[in-house]
């Protein structure tokens, strides 16, 4: 685990961090619909989730998951319901849309948990780590698992400093439509939109 292959994992990572995502377009639309606050927490949530994603690939958990098509199907249709569940949620709660709080009557750790479920429960984010992190890891390492967990701890921390910035510049502007109600209700429509468009893709999606 050199340093030339550190910063070569750093780049890689930071690449694929800021390249447009569902990630991504999730943290802006709970920027725009719910404020900075809220963003911040949901980025940390779905940062938190990583942790997850890279336990599984150190213990070879993720690998079960490739090799079972069952394993994967079901939690891939989990994941897709519980994202339409959410935006069924949405529009339910933008009708109590509330200016300068957390928004939609949400607490952060309502918001944290859903930014970390949603993570967690995406099988493609899992197969991901389990083809990414290897690729890094010094070849015969008698350590592997151990350089897989320091590099899932890596992107973990960068993706932390990306989506907080974009939770950050999106909530700006979630916190001035929070203040005109009528262009509020409109954006809990874009949040809802955004969770069914991530459910569907998910559902879609294959191995």
């Amino acid at each position: 685990m050199t340093a030339t292959t550190v910063l070569y994992f750093l780049g890689a990572s930071l690449a694929l961090t800021i390249a447009p995502g569902p990630d991504n377009t999730f943290i802006v639309a709970q920027g725009i619909s719910r404020g900075r606050k809220a963003a911040l927490v949901t980025a940390l949530g779905m940062c938190s989730g990583i942790s997850v994603h890279t336990t599984a690939a150190a213990l070879g958990i993720s690998a079960l998951l490739y090799s079972s098509a069952t394993a994967f199907q079901i939690l891939k249709f989990a994941g897709a319901a519980y994202l339409l569940f959410l935006a069924w949620k949405s529009l339910k709660e933008q009708r109590i849309l509330l200016p300068q709080g957390v928004g939609n009557g949400l607490g952060f750790r309502a918001l944290f948990r859903r930014g970390f479920l949603m993570n967690v429960i995406n099988p493609k984010v899992a197969l991901f780590f389990l083809a990414f992190l290897p690729q890094f890891v010094s070849p015969g390492s008698e350590n592997a698992s151990l350089q897989m967990f320091l590099f899932g701890l890596l992107f973990m921390m960068q993706a932390v400093v990306v989506f907080s910035v974009i939770g950050w510049l999106s909530g700006g502007v979630g916190n001035l439509i929070l203040k005109r109600p009528h262009l509020a209700r409109w954006f809990g429509w874009l949040t809802a939109g955004v969770f069914a468009s991530l459910g569907i893709r998910l559902a879609l999606a294959e191995r």
